[in-house]
């Protein structure tokens, strides 16, 4: 079996989630890597503004007072001072006077805008909601000594408390320059970024220049909202340049799947829409408070309106955890997989008692603080002091269940929490402490440079989901090779600098010949010594007095090379390919 690139399976019809911030293309010439952005950009404008997606909106007249077609006339119906009229002029044109409508009519308008609540609602919410500008340089993984070309987005933000704003994180990712637009005024202010909590998709901002701040209120939470809710997301989306508003309700609560983050908070389904560069604004109540912030939706022929809210005890969690270390220090998780208990043979082979339920645990991650008390097999009964179902939930609100990896999320990491489990009919209570999951093929680059190092033409490099997304792009879960997906879905580390080190590509020289075609294949060991992360590697390599440079991988495949020719060929390949170092710099300390 080769080590040719295989496809997983077949593409399934439904779509993922997709986060919502607009890319901007860049005023100068693209180059081929920045072209399709553009393309796309341009195609999505016109499907926006297609005369097929175009309805027609019957807008009924008010039986009180007859409107003018266009823009309706602006009303300081906020403001302390009397509402003036400018007197009537009359028209002297040979056909007769035209009359302005009288106080009777004024009024009737003034007090429908007053039952609305509208105005006085909405208006300071919405004075607080900013557009948020930013120029992204990502990293080019599949050749990690350079970056990609700049790009620039515009997302939506809100103030709060302490000089503060919120957008999400996807909105600021691999970030430049961030700038913020106050409503209504044409000068953008340089934003500092203070913390990105890339699990929850929040970022947080501050901006120093003190005129920013001058009229902006900061917006109050709510609660979180029931089912059919109303909700009202402000923003700045696609379609325009200034503020929009849509309103909707809720249409479901559970945890939902964060596409940036790659993890499972808790979320809000509402069916307002959400298009791209929403991404940040704010989700009001009626009452005019902030019950989220949208974040992604739901793109697909067969569903319409689907998107989604981050709710405020997502919130409120990065916010507390932020004020209280300093910085963002993420979600904890409970470091095991584990299985429901639906079958009352299982239930009954596990020695559980009728009136007890709980899930089983499969299997433990050997780097979590879990795995020196729980065992495989083991039965959690409950989560500090809440029991847990054979299907895994837990009671919610009145008529509700939710995951109990609602109640794991609550918890800060450092926290402990008491857990009760069934082994061999016996039940133990342990205090365990949390701790944030590390994978063995990361997510996230969190904002670090990718790592590399290079010998005789060998690019060696680390996997991870930006890695995989550039090697095979957006559908790297089908396009990626079976064993590198098998790892990314299933493996374990077994130490927590455990890394999975590839041979990412064969820079051709002459030493390297017949070894091209070596593409994204594992590095198991180094001459007989297994390979635990990429520093370990370079280490061994660079302070190798063997003869010979063995390298043993995946498929069972070996590279051979002589070592002081390896070695002595890399600068010449290096200056070949205009690399400026044949190892990045977190390798060199």
């Amino acid at each position: 079996m080769g080590p040719a690139k295989r496809k997983r399976g077949r593409k399934p019809k439904t779509s993922a989630p997709e986060t919502l911030d607009i890319p901007t293309p860049s005023p100068v010439t693209a180059t081929a890597a920045a072209a399709p952005n553009s393309a796309a950009i341009a195609a999505s404008m016109e499907d926006v503004f297609s005369v097929g997606n175009v309805e027609l909106i019957d807008n009924t007249a008010s039986t009180h007072v007859r409107r003018r077609r266009g823009r309706p006339k602006k009303l300081p119906t906020h403001s302390d001072k009397p509402l003036s009229r400018r007197p009537a002029r009359p028209l002297d044109n040979g056909v007769g006077d035209f009359s302005v409508p009288g106080d009777a009519g004024v009024s009737a308008l003034v007090a429908m805008e007053a039952d609305t609540g509208w105005e006085a609602r909405v208006l300071p919410a919405m004075d607080s909601v900013v557009k948020v500008f930013c120029v992204h340089t990502e990293p080019n993984f599949s050749l990690p000594w350079q970056r990609k070309r700049q790009y620039s987005s515009s997302s939506s933000g809100f103030v709060i408390g302490g000089r503060r704003v919120l957008t999400n994180a996807h909105s600021v990712e691999h970030y430049t320059q961030v700038k913020l637009k106050k409503r209504g005024s044409d000068t953008k202010y340089l934003a500092t970024v203070l913390a990105i909590g890339t699990e929850c998709d929040i970022a947080m901002l501050t901006v120093d220049d003190d005129e920013f701040w001058q009229g902006m209120s900061p917006v109050e939470f709510g609660e979180l909202p029931a089912l059919q809710d109303a909700v009202t997301v402000v923003g700045y989306p696609i379609g325009g340049d200034t503020i929009s508003v849509t309103s909707g309700v809720v249409s479901r609560i559970e945890i939902l799947s964060y596409v940036h983050g790659s993890t499972e908070l808790l979320g809000l389904q509402i069916d307002a829409a959400i298009n791209s560069g929403n991404s940040g604004g704010p989700a009001f109540n009626d009452k005019g408070n902030c019950v989220g912030i949208a974040f992604q939706s739901l793109k697909h022929e067969d569903v319409e309106n689907i998107g989604y809210v981050i709710p405020t005890p997502v919130i409120m969690h990065f916010i507390r955890d932020y004020e209280k270390n300093g910085g963002y220090t993420g979600f904890p998780i409970l470091g095991v997989e584990w299985q429901k208990m639906e079958n009352p043979d299982l239930r009954m082979a596990t020695g559980m008692r009728p009136d007890q339920k709980g899930v089983r645990i499969r299997r433990i991650d050997p780097t979590a603080p879990e795995s020196k008390v729980l065992e495989p097999s083991d039965v959690i009964l409950s989560f500090d002091g809440i029991d847990i179902a054979n299907d895994g939930t837990v009671p919610f609100r009145h008529g509700e269940r939710i995951g109990f990896s609602y109640l794991i999320s609550q918890k800060y990491t450092g926290d402990n929490a008491a857990i009760k489990v069934l082994r061999n009919p016996d039940i133990l209570k342990f205090d365990i402490k949390l701790d944030s999951h590390r994978r063995l093929i990361p997510s996230h680059s969190k904002g670090k440079p990718p790592s590399y190092y290079i010998i005789a033409g060998f690019v060696f490099t680390t996997v991870s989901v930006p890695y995989l997304r550039s090697e095979y792009g957006k559908d790297y879960e089908y396009e990626a090779p079976v064993k590198l997906l098998d790892k990314l879905l299933h493996s374990m580390p077994q130490s927590p600098d455990e890394q999975l080190v590839v041979v990412s590509q064969v820079l051709v020289a002459d030493i390297n010949i017949g070894y091209e075609d070596i593409v994204n294949i594992q590095v198991l060991a180094f001459n007989g010594k297994p390979v635990k992360n990429l520093k370990s590697l370079a280490t061994m390599v660079e302070s190798c007095n063997d003869e010979y440079l063995k390298f043993d991988l995946d498929y069972d495949q070996i590279v051979v090379l002589r070592s002081k020719t390896a070695k002595a060929t890399t600068l010449d390949i290096l200056a070949t390919h205009c690399i400026p170092s044949a190892m990045s710099d977190d390798l060199k300390s």
